[in-house]
Protein backbone atom coordinates (compact mmCIF):
# COMPACT_ATOMS: atom_id res chain seq x y z
CA UNK A 1 0.00 0.00 0.00
CA UNK A 2 1.30 3.42 -0.95
CA UNK A 3 2.25 5.57 2.03
CA UNK A 4 2.34 2.45 4.24
CA UNK A 5 5.53 3.67 5.90
CA UNK A 6 3.80 6.85 7.12
CA UNK A 7 0.84 4.95 8.55
CA UNK A 8 3.10 2.42 10.26
CA UNK A 9 5.07 5.15 12.02
CA UNK A 10 1.99 7.25 12.82
CA UNK A 11 -0.74 5.06 14.37
CA UNK A 12 -2.39 8.34 15.40
CA UNK A 13 -1.60 11.41 13.33
CA UNK A 14 -2.65 14.96 12.61
CA UNK A 15 -3.62 16.37 9.24
CA UNK A 16 -0.62 18.65 9.49
CA UNK A 17 1.73 15.69 9.90
CA UNK A 18 0.27 14.04 6.82
CA UNK A 19 0.58 17.26 4.80
CA UNK A 20 4.25 17.57 5.81
CA UNK A 21 4.87 13.95 4.84
CA UNK A 22 3.21 14.36 1.45
CA UNK A 23 5.21 17.52 0.83
CA UNK A 24 8.43 15.64 1.62
CA UNK A 25 7.42 13.08 -1.02
CA UNK A 26 6.89 15.81 -3.59
CA UNK A 27 3.14 15.35 -3.51
CA UNK A 28 1.76 18.86 -3.23
CA UNK A 29 -1.56 20.44 -4.01
CA UNK A 30 -4.45 21.83 -2.03
CA UNK A 31 -6.51 18.66 -2.31
CA UNK A 32 -3.83 15.96 -2.11
CA UNK A 33 -4.18 15.41 1.63
CA UNK A 34 -7.98 15.60 1.58
CA UNK A 35 -8.22 13.11 -1.28
CA UNK A 36 -5.86 10.66 0.41
CA UNK A 37 -7.70 10.88 3.75
CA UNK A 38 -11.07 10.48 2.05
CA UNK A 39 -9.84 7.35 0.26
CA UNK A 40 -8.44 5.71 3.40
CA UNK A 41 -11.51 6.58 5.48
CA UNK A 42 -13.74 5.09 2.81
CA UNK A 43 -11.72 1.88 2.71
CA UNK A 44 -11.73 1.64 6.52
CA UNK A 45 -7.99 2.05 6.94
CA UNK A 46 -8.31 5.36 8.79
CA UNK A 47 -10.90 6.70 11.24
CA UNK A 48 -11.44 10.30 12.25
CA UNK A 49 -10.97 10.93 15.98
CA UNK A 50 -11.84 14.61 15.84
CA UNK A 51 -11.27 17.42 13.40
CA UNK A 52 -7.67 17.25 12.22
CA UNK A 53 -6.83 14.05 14.14
CA UNK A 54 -6.91 10.53 12.72
CA UNK A 55 -6.10 6.95 13.70
CA UNK A 56 -4.88 4.05 11.59
CA UNK A 57 -6.92 0.82 11.57
CA UNK A 58 -4.80 -2.32 11.03
CA UNK A 59 -5.65 -4.47 8.00
CA UNK A 60 -8.45 -6.92 8.77
CA UNK A 61 -9.81 -4.90 11.70
CA UNK A 62 -13.29 -3.47 11.81
CA UNK A 63 -12.97 0.35 11.81
CA UNK A 64 -16.12 0.67 13.91
CA UNK A 65 -15.01 -1.81 16.55
CA UNK A 66 -11.25 -1.26 16.53
CA UNK A 67 -10.02 0.13 19.85
CA UNK A 68 -7.69 3.05 19.18
CA UNK A 69 -5.05 3.44 21.89
CA UNK A 70 -6.37 6.33 24.03
CA UNK A 71 -2.88 7.17 25.28
CA UNK A 72 -1.81 7.91 21.71
CA UNK A 73 -4.89 10.06 21.15
CA UNK A 74 -4.24 12.12 24.29
CA UNK A 75 -0.59 12.54 23.31
CA UNK A 76 -1.58 14.00 19.93
CA UNK A 77 -4.30 16.44 20.97
CA UNK A 78 -1.88 19.38 21.03
CA UNK A 79 1.72 19.81 19.91
CA UNK A 80 2.88 20.03 23.53
CA UNK A 81 0.52 17.50 25.17
CA UNK A 82 1.92 15.65 28.20
CA UNK A 83 0.08 12.68 29.73
CA UNK A 84 -0.45 13.66 33.36
CA UNK A 85 -2.08 12.86 36.70
CA UNK A 86 -3.95 9.53 36.83
CA UNK A 87 -3.34 9.01 33.11
CA UNK A 88 0.42 9.12 33.77
CA UNK A 89 0.00 6.52 36.53
CA UNK A 90 -1.84 4.28 34.07
CA UNK A 91 0.75 4.83 31.35
CA UNK A 92 3.56 3.84 33.74
CA UNK A 93 1.60 0.76 34.84
CA UNK A 94 1.03 1.94 38.41
CA UNK A 95 -2.66 2.87 38.49
CA UNK A 96 -4.70 0.83 40.97
CA UNK A 97 -7.81 1.20 38.77
CA UNK A 98 -8.35 1.68 35.05
CA UNK A 99 -10.15 4.90 34.15
CA UNK A 100 -12.09 5.97 31.08
CA UNK A 101 -10.94 9.58 31.54
CA UNK A 102 -7.60 10.63 30.08
CA UNK A 103 -5.86 13.79 31.25
CA UNK A 104 -3.10 15.70 29.50
CA UNK A 105 -1.32 18.95 30.26
CA UNK A 106 -0.81 21.59 27.57
CA UNK A 107 -0.25 25.32 27.20
CA UNK A 108 -3.56 25.66 25.34
CA UNK A 109 -5.65 22.53 26.01
CA UNK A 110 -8.67 21.73 23.89
CA UNK A 111 -12.20 21.59 25.24
CA UNK A 112 -13.03 18.17 26.72
CA UNK A 113 -14.41 15.67 24.22
CA UNK A 114 -15.38 12.02 23.99
CA UNK A 115 -14.19 9.48 21.46
CA UNK A 116 -16.11 6.26 21.75
CA UNK A 117 -15.95 5.31 25.44
CA UNK A 118 -13.05 7.58 26.42
CA UNK A 119 -13.21 11.15 27.70
CA UNK A 120 -10.23 13.42 27.10
CA UNK A 121 -9.57 16.45 29.29
CA UNK A 122 -6.75 18.93 29.01
CA UNK A 123 -5.45 21.16 31.79
CA UNK A 124 -2.85 23.90 31.88
CA UNK A 125 0.44 23.53 33.72
CA UNK A 126 0.49 25.02 37.21
CA UNK A 127 1.02 28.76 37.10
CA UNK A 128 4.23 28.58 39.13
CA UNK A 129 5.80 26.34 36.47
CA UNK A 130 4.80 28.74 33.71
CA UNK A 131 6.33 31.68 35.58
CA UNK A 132 9.59 29.79 36.03
CA UNK A 133 9.55 28.43 32.47
CA UNK A 134 9.62 24.92 33.94
CA UNK A 135 6.54 23.37 32.31
CA UNK A 136 8.68 20.48 31.09
CA UNK A 137 10.26 19.66 34.45
CA UNK A 138 9.99 15.92 34.96
CA UNK A 139 8.59 15.25 31.50
CA UNK A 140 9.96 12.14 29.79
CA UNK A 141 9.52 10.81 26.25
CA UNK A 142 8.65 7.12 25.84
CA UNK A 143 8.08 5.14 22.67
CA UNK A 144 4.67 3.50 22.39
CA UNK A 145 3.65 1.65 19.23
CA UNK A 146 6.30 3.51 17.26
CA UNK A 147 5.15 6.92 18.50
CA UNK A 148 6.98 9.19 20.90
CA UNK A 149 4.71 9.99 23.83
CA UNK A 150 5.44 12.70 26.39
CA UNK A 151 4.42 11.82 29.94
CA UNK A 152 5.24 13.07 33.42
CA UNK A 153 7.85 11.02 35.27
CA UNK A 154 6.82 9.01 38.31
CA UNK A 155 8.44 11.66 40.52
CA UNK A 156 6.45 14.53 39.03
CA UNK A 157 3.35 12.36 38.89
CA UNK A 158 3.55 11.65 42.62
CA UNK A 159 3.45 15.35 43.43
CA UNK A 160 0.87 16.13 40.76
CA UNK A 161 -1.69 13.58 41.95
CA UNK A 162 -1.31 14.74 45.55
CA UNK A 163 -1.71 18.32 44.35
CA UNK A 164 -4.83 17.60 42.22
CA UNK A 165 -6.79 14.65 43.64
CA UNK A 166 -9.74 15.72 41.45
CA UNK A 167 -7.72 14.65 38.41
CA UNK A 168 -6.34 11.54 40.02
CA UNK A 169 -9.22 9.34 41.21
CA UNK A 170 -9.44 10.27 44.90
CA UNK A 171 -7.33 9.42 47.92
CA UNK A 172 -7.68 5.64 48.00
CA UNK A 173 -6.78 5.44 44.33
CA UNK A 174 -3.83 7.79 44.83
CA UNK A 175 -2.47 5.97 47.89
CA UNK A 176 -2.86 2.49 46.41
CA UNK A 177 -1.33 3.57 43.10
CA UNK A 178 1.69 5.32 44.61
CA UNK A 179 2.28 2.42 46.99
CA UNK A 180 2.81 0.16 43.98
CA UNK A 181 5.91 2.16 43.02
CA UNK A 182 9.05 0.69 44.56
CA UNK A 183 11.41 3.60 43.95
CA UNK A 184 11.27 7.35 43.51
CA UNK A 185 14.13 9.79 43.03
CA UNK A 186 13.20 11.72 46.16
CA UNK A 187 15.54 14.60 45.42
CA UNK A 188 13.55 15.18 42.24
CA UNK A 189 10.27 14.81 44.11
CA UNK A 190 11.26 17.52 46.58
CA UNK A 191 12.66 19.77 43.86
CA UNK A 192 9.41 19.60 41.93
CA UNK A 193 7.33 20.17 45.06
CA UNK A 194 9.34 23.34 45.67
CA UNK A 195 8.68 24.52 42.12
CA UNK A 196 4.92 24.36 42.68
CA UNK A 197 5.19 26.98 45.45
CA UNK A 198 2.16 25.52 47.24
CA UNK A 199 2.39 25.06 51.00
CA UNK A 200 -0.49 22.58 51.18
CA UNK A 201 0.97 20.44 48.42
CA UNK A 202 4.40 20.44 50.06
CA UNK A 203 2.76 19.28 53.29
CA UNK A 204 0.83 16.53 51.48
CA UNK A 205 4.02 15.26 49.85
CA UNK A 206 5.81 15.36 53.20
CA UNK A 207 2.94 13.54 54.92
CA UNK A 208 2.91 10.80 52.27
CA UNK A 209 6.68 10.36 52.44
CA UNK A 210 6.59 10.23 56.24
CA UNK A 211 3.91 7.53 56.08
CA UNK A 212 6.13 5.52 53.73
CA UNK A 213 9.48 6.43 55.18
CA UNK A 214 10.93 2.93 55.37
CA UNK A 215 9.85 1.38 52.02
CA UNK A 216 10.79 4.51 50.07
CA UNK A 217 14.02 5.07 52.03
CA UNK A 218 13.07 8.64 52.86
CA UNK A 219 15.86 10.64 54.45
CA UNK A 220 15.50 13.35 57.06
CA UNK A 221 16.70 15.98 54.59
CA UNK A 222 13.69 15.34 52.36
CA UNK A 223 11.21 15.72 55.20
CA UNK A 224 13.01 18.74 56.64
CA UNK A 225 12.85 20.68 53.37
CA UNK A 226 9.13 19.96 52.92
CA UNK A 227 8.41 20.61 56.60
CA UNK A 228 9.76 24.11 56.24
CA UNK A 229 7.17 24.83 53.54
CA UNK A 230 4.10 23.52 55.39
CA UNK A 231 1.16 25.93 55.88
CA UNK A 232 1.17 28.04 59.03
CA UNK A 233 -2.46 27.21 59.77
CA UNK A 234 -4.23 23.84 59.44
CA UNK A 235 -5.32 23.06 55.88
CA UNK A 236 -7.56 20.27 54.65
CA UNK A 237 -5.92 17.48 52.68
CA UNK A 238 -8.46 18.26 49.96
CA UNK A 239 -9.32 21.95 50.26
CA UNK A 240 -12.14 21.68 47.72
CA UNK A 241 -14.07 19.05 49.69
CA UNK A 242 -13.00 20.00 53.23
CA UNK A 243 -13.76 16.53 54.56
CA UNK A 244 -13.51 16.20 58.33
CA UNK A 245 -10.65 14.25 59.80
CA UNK A 246 -7.82 14.45 62.31
CA UNK A 247 -5.20 17.14 62.51
CA UNK A 248 -1.68 15.95 61.75
CA UNK A 249 0.00 18.80 63.58
CA UNK A 250 3.47 18.11 62.17
CA UNK A 251 2.21 19.01 58.72
CA UNK A 252 -0.76 21.24 59.65
CA UNK A 253 -3.04 18.97 57.63
CA UNK A 254 -6.55 17.81 58.43
CA UNK A 255 -6.45 14.26 57.10
CA UNK A 256 -9.56 12.05 56.63
CA UNK A 257 -9.50 9.01 58.90
CA UNK A 258 -9.54 6.55 56.01
CA UNK A 259 -6.35 8.10 54.63
CA UNK A 260 -4.62 8.42 57.98
CA UNK A 261 -5.36 4.81 58.91
CA UNK A 262 -5.58 3.43 55.36
CA UNK A 263 -8.85 1.74 56.29
CA UNK A 264 -9.33 0.43 52.75
CA UNK A 265 -6.52 -2.04 53.42
CA UNK A 266 -8.78 -3.75 55.98
CA UNK A 267 -11.34 -4.68 53.33
CA UNK A 268 -10.81 -8.14 51.91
Amino acid sequence: MKHEDFFRKHPVFTGEEMADYLSSCGEVGSRTKEALLAYHKKTGHVVSVRRGLYAVVPPGSNPVLYSVDPFLIAAKLTNDAVLSYHTALEFHGHAYSVHEHFVYTASRPLNPFTFRSHVFRGVRSPESLRRANQENFGVVTINRSGMEVRVTSLERTMVDVLNRPDLSGGWEEIWRSLESVEFFDLDMVVEYALLLENATTAAKVGFFLEQHREPLMVEEKHLKTLHGLRPRQPHYLDRDKRKSGRLVSGWNLVVPTEVLERTWAEVL
